[in-house]
């Protein structure tokens, strides 16, 4: 395999396993359209346990309903939510601080149970005789509730009363975070011991939130215990294999592209986390607790937090250990996250994430000038043998057996290696395709301006002004490389440009923009090599003929 075949092997593999890692990210949503939603599930009003302990139980291949009752309206600096006296669920979360994706005049709506197809929705419930499920009509003293200045927590409270039993649910917004304080308050009012069992789910849709064919995107359940570390689960698996572990510690939740909401229950019980499918195209993830017996004229308070909003990694990092790495760079992860760290400090000190990317990219270079000369330098030589493997390739014809002896005769004769060029390149894969996934999945870089028309670095260049230097910068460097001898190899490198600055039409700006600067930084050094290796070819030369002419 000589330089040339080789350098496009490294193009390809480098396409092949960026493709290949988006396929793995992207699990195929149910193969059914969102039904309407409309018909009751089959869990009454006051005894979930059915629902919960036995999926069996649960409505299959149709519809699903959730229950209304009143809305009560909470504002704090980062959310605008609608909190549902039926369950006391948390059935839509505006995020005061995103833009929407097609909108940036509007918030951007993570937690929403109105807009079909989609539904997302967080719940909870108490399992147990006489106990509110998610299905329990909760009462509040307030249907409007907001965070004023100086504020630094916001409490709603919903209250359920029956037989005896009292049951309040405290919802505590802090300032600043994104995870939700959950609070059961448990009073047991009756002659007889009660036995409750504390569940936390998520309800998600399996068609929302998919991504593009270009740039797919996961969405569907995660979990994460110190046992089994961080898992993802596709809404297909949740079907096939429902989830049936336990563990006294960990969490679980609902992931897609830049957010995620999880569920965060009171470490030391024991959790049973599960997965069910509710109908058609509704799923749900979540996790149950028994918590012992409360005696008559007792109380209990059980404490629980759902993170929901941004894939920001400080905020991911302060609410629970694991939380982090919903922000998945997948098996580069250990090169990635390193990347990250340094992307954030530089933009720390310039306050621009495109400035920011084009300074890690010099850096990167910089780590890698070494060990990119040594591969442009064979390349370069490779260059300058060019003339002379055509006047092979024209001596020999189609005996391709000779062709290849004479060229390994000419570059152990030229002490050249071949494979010199690449080898160098494929140390440096692993590096770009870590960058390319922190790049994509950065949410830090959602909605972050460059300069002019680049309003946002993680949304396609709205003039294609990029892909197009990007394309002209590639075209530059199959200028630079050695000229194949072989007709359909030179082919395939004067189109490569074409049909990569196509797939870079559909790439976040970000994306485009590291792959530019890399590209002209690539140039700068491979023609300051090739200027170089020429120099030193000239000098031989004339080196030979002054001997030469000597000589006779």
């Amino acid at each position: 395999m000589d330089t040339r075949r080789l350098v496009l092997f490294v193009i390809f593999s480098m396409s092949i396993l960026m493709l290949w890692d988006a396929w793995q990210r992207q699990h195929a949503p149910a193969e059914t359209t969102v039904s309407q939603v409309t018909a009751v599930p089959s869990v009454t009003n006051q005894n979930p346990v059915a629902a919960i302990a036995s999926p069996s139980d649960l409505p299959v291949n149709g519809d699903y309903k959730l229950l209304s009752g009143q809305r009560i309206s909470v504002t704090t600096d980062l959310f605008k939510a609608d909190i549902e006296t039926v369950g006391g669920d948390l059935r839509r979360l505006e995020l005061l601080k995103h833009r929407a994706s097609d909108d940036e005049k509007a918030n951007f709506v993570l937690l929403d149970d109105a807009a079909k197809p989609m539904i997302y929705v967080a719940q909870s419930g108490l399992i147990g005789a006489d106990l509110p499920s998610h299905n329990a009509v909760f009462t509040s003293t307030a249907t409007s509730y907001q965070m004023v200045e100086g504020q630094d927590a916001l409490q709603v409270r919903l209250s359920w009363v029956n037989n005896g039993v009292t049951v309040d649910k405290i919802y505590t917004f802090h300032r600043n975070r994104y995870d939700i304080d959950v609070t059961y308050e448990i009073k047991n009012g009756t002659p007889v011991a009660i036995t409750p069992t504390v569940y936390y789910q998520i309800v998600h849709d399996s068609e929302s939130n998919q991504g593009s064919a270009l740039m797919p995107t996961f969405t569907g359940g995660s979990y994460y215990t110190e046992a089994t570390k961080f898992k993802k689960l596709a809404f297909k698996d949740m079907a096939k294999e429902p989830l049936n572990i336990t563990s006294k510690d960990g969490w679980v939740g609902l992931l897609q592209h830049y957010f995620v909401s999880a569920w965060i229950p009171k470490d030391g019980l024991e959790h049973k986390f599960y997965t069910d499918k509710l109908s058609d195209n509704i799923y749900r993830i979540g996790t149950k607790s028994t918590l012992g017996t409360i005696a008559p004229g007792a109380s209990l308070t059980v404490p629980a937090r759902l993170f929901s909003g941004p894939q920001t990694k400080h905020d991911l990092h302060a609410t629970a250990p694991g939380l982090e790495y919903t922000v998945d760079y997948g098996w580069l992860t250990v090169i990635a996250s390193p990347l990250f760290w340094l992307l954030s400090k530089i933009h720390s000190l310039v306050q621009n994430w495109g400035v920011a990317i084009i300074l890690l990219t010099l850096l990167i270079k910089a780590a890698f000038f070494k060990l990119s000369a040594s591969g442009y330098r064979s390349m370069a030589q490779m260059r300058e043998l060019a003339p002379r493997l055509q006047s092979m390739k024209e001596k020999f014809g189609d005996d391709r057996q000779k062709m290849q002896m004479a060229m390994m005769d000419l570059y152990k004769k030229e002490k050249i290696n071949p494979m010199g060029g690449c080898f160098p390149i494929l140390i440096q894969v692993p590096v770009f395709i870590a960058l390319y996934w922190v790049l994509l999945g950065s949410v830090e870089l959602r909605h972050a301006p460059f300069f002019g028309w680049i309003k946002d670095l993680s949304a396609i260049d709205p003039y294609y002004i990029l892909p197009i230097l990007m394309g002209a910068t590639m075209l530059i460097q199959t200028r630079l490389n050695p000229k194949p001898t072989d007709p359909m190899q030179a082919k395939i490198m004067t189109w490569m440009p074409v049909v990569f600055s196509v797939f870079f039409f559909f790439f976040p700006a970000g994306l485009v923009l590291y792959w530019l600067v890399n590209n002209v930084l690539s140039i700068a050094q491979q023609w300051y090599v090739n200027k170089m290796i020429h120099a030193d070819s000239l000098a031989k030369k004339q080196g030979h003929v002054k001997k030469s002419g000597e000589h006779h």
